[in-house]
């Protein structure tokens, strides 16, 4: 039996469909993201529970003219599904397949590249007012979720929309609270009442009567009705009055799995010649029983059995690197009890769960406020404690201004754990971790640390907790490559590397897992009867300028990382080299000056000449081989 999705290849379709089909399409969107993602995995529990919202919005306006955009392209897949997308999706989140984020070059739909939380606000606000420029009738939708929200650039959005007053609708997405079945219809109507244009018409002209008209008896009238409004709202819709207060008309909840219900507000909403947020409540992961279930695993998942949810994954070979810091951080915050951890919402994700639930008065989850993270860092280092900020890499990006004026500036004791450090695979540009380096290597009094495999992280992570001054420490997201963990971590002298490998011909300084890349690429090159040092650098910053220098004498250098190559280790070796007045061949391996797209990191770092066999071509080249 033919499906409607199948008939949808633009969202202007959607108009000729009933309620009741555009329910029948949402099952069959559902069924086609489960089939789809259970074999190439996915942010699966948040695009299903946004389902019905995309549907409704996408059948009131006019895409692309008007704009709808994602915070976090998490809950998108509905979107690409009906923007001509269909038959790209099996490739989701595949190498050289359909992004699994919104991309604005490869699909008009799409407004802007959502990676990160809490920006669309932004976003939205400045695509209305260039519409309020240019003098059109665009709508401009955003649709952002209750995390999300409570980031701090949403909230700074939040009050410039409200004091720009311009026209457009902010859906939240709230999947944390059930709705209150007490207001009822009626809420339901006197919210879709509130925000059209009549009402706050007749409104205002009532009042400006009563103000000029009716002298001091009309203005306490006004006063009185206000207060009592307002009285009324705080018992009835309390969670509004934020909203309000900013400027902003805040529907009551609305079922966010109720097409008919959603185009009824949500229409409404559009009519308004004033910024509405429509309060729509959702069910993570809804119509699969197992992301309803447990809608944090399958927030982002690997392939899955659909009948049972169970993850087709393998059982891992060793340790993840983010496993063997959490194993390193609980032995260190034992014996510590001055040592701190702090996550920006992603305990699970940085490995601080156990932690967390042991320690829950030394463990700080301050949502998505990366930001406020660092800065709440400084203080607890100011009151004594050792603060450890453990972020996603691409998302340290965020507090790079904390980072340089809130700690190094006062040379602060704190360890910022830099987990998804270079490139992180499937999730693709907006989630690669390739400017920590780069970023850090220029602040003062910071020193960057990049263990190469969980034994070197333990060791590292130990130095970073005894050390004075900020420390990052930076390491890959996946499997490790199955060293031992120490029983007693051990201070590293800073600015000192190790040895792994012996070698006269060349010398090939890598810097973090790079270095098992390095290792097997002399071993290529020993067959081929060339004789190559490897070096694991260890430090980022300080360099081991003595290493650089022994390495010199080989009369080939080459570096590698898994970061950009501008600004970062390799241009700091060359720089070495430079001042020392070398005469030595150089290369600088890393990543290039553009983004990487979506694919599996050994694939990756093949193409970009830095896996074992590219870093070998690069070296037997400069030799002459």
């Amino acid at each position: 039996m033919a499906r409607i999705l199948d008939s949808i290849d633009s969202p202007d379709k959607l108009k000729l469909l009933t309620d009741e089909e555009l329910s029948i399409l949402a099952q069959e969107i559902r069924e086609e993201i489960i089939n789809v993602t259970s074999k190439t995995g996915g942010h699966v529990a948040s695009s299903l529970g946004a389902v019905e919202i995309i549907l409704a919005v996408h059948s009131l306006i006019d895409s692309p003219h008007d704009r709808f955009l994602f915070d976090v392209g998490h809950q998108s897949y509905a979107h690409m599904l009906i923007t001509g997308r269909l038959s790209e999706f099996p490739t989701l989140r595949q190498y050289k397949g359909l992004s699994g984020f919104p991309k604005p070059h490869s699909n008009p739909h799409d407004v802007h590249p959502s990676g990160h939380a809490s920006d669309s606000l932004s976003v939205a606000c400045g695509l209305a007012r260039a519409r309020d420029l240019r003098g059109d009738n665009q709508k401009i939708v955003a649709l952002i979720g209750d995390a999300s929200l409570a980031g701090g650039m949403a909230f700074e959005a939040l009050n410039d929309i409200g004091q720009a007053q311009t026209p457009l609708v902010i859906i939240l997405n709230d999947n944390e609270m059930s709705i209150a079945r007490n207001v009822g219809a009626m809420a339901m109507h006197l919210g879709a009442l509130r925000v059209t244009s009549n009402y706050r018409k007749n409104r205002d002209n009532m009042q400006d009567f009563m103000e000029n008209s009716l002298g001091p008896a009309g203005k306490a009238m006004v006063k009185l009705g206000k207060t009592a409004k307002e009285s009324l709202k705080q018992f009835v819709m309390p969670d509004t009055m934020l909203f309000e207060q900013l400027g902003i008309v805040c529907t009551p909840p609305v079922d966010g799995h109720d097409i008919p219900a959603l185009k009824r507000t949500i229409g409404h909403a559009l009519e308004s010649d004033v910024p509405v947020l429509v309060h729509v409540v959702t069910k993570k992961g809804a119509g699969y029983g197992p992301a309803e279930a447990d809608p944090s695993r399958f927030h982002g998942t690997g392939p899955y059995d659909i009948a049972t949810g169970a993850s087709l994954k393998g059982a891992p070979k060793a340790l993840t690197y983010t496993q063997a810091f959490t194993k390193a951080f609980e032995k260190e915050a034992q014996l510590d009890n001055s040592i701190c951890a702090i996550s920006a919402a992603m305990v699970d994700g940085t490995g601080l769960r156990p932690f967390a639930n042991s320690h829950p008065d030394r463990c700080f989850d301050v949502g998505i406020a990366e930001g406020h993270a660092v800065g709440m860092a400084s203080g607890l280092a100011l009151g004594g404690r050792k603060p450890v900020v453990a972020l996603y890499s691409t998302f340290f990006q965020r507090a790079i201004d904390q980072a340089i004026i809130n700690v190094a500036l006062e040379k602060l004791n704190v360890v910022f754990a830099l987990d998804r450090a270079g490139l992180v695979g499937d999730d693709g540009p907006t989630h690669h971790g390739m400017f920590d380096m780069a970023l850090l290597r220029c602040v003062p009094n910071m020193k960057i640390l990049a263990p190469s495999n969980e034994a070197e992280l333990a060791h590292a992570l130990h130095t970073a907790l005894k050390l004075d001054g900020p420390v990052a420490l930076r390491y890959p997201r996946g499997e490790a490559p199955g060293v031992s963990m120490p029983d007693d971590a051990l201070m590293m002298k800073p600015g000192k590397s190790r040895e792994v490998r012996g070698g006269t011909q060349a010398a090939i300084l890598a810097f973090g897992r790079m270095v098992n890349y390095a290792v097997d690429a002399a071993e290529l090159l020993s067959e081929q009867g060339l004789s190559v040092r490897v070096v694991d650098m260890r430090w980022v910053k300080p360099l081991d300028l003595e290493a650089i220098a022994a390495a010199a004498e080989t009369g080939v250098v080459v570096t590698v990382e898994d970061g950009v190559r501008i600004g970062g280790a390799g241009e700091g070796v060359a720089e070495a080299l430079a001042l020392m007045g070398s005469t030595s061949k150089v290369e600088v391996l890393g990543l290039p000056d553009s983004f990487v797209a979506q694919g599996k990191v050994d694939q990756l770092f093949a193409d970009l000449g830095i896996d074992a066999k590219g870093i070998a071509r690069t070296v037997a080249n400069l030799l002459g081989e």
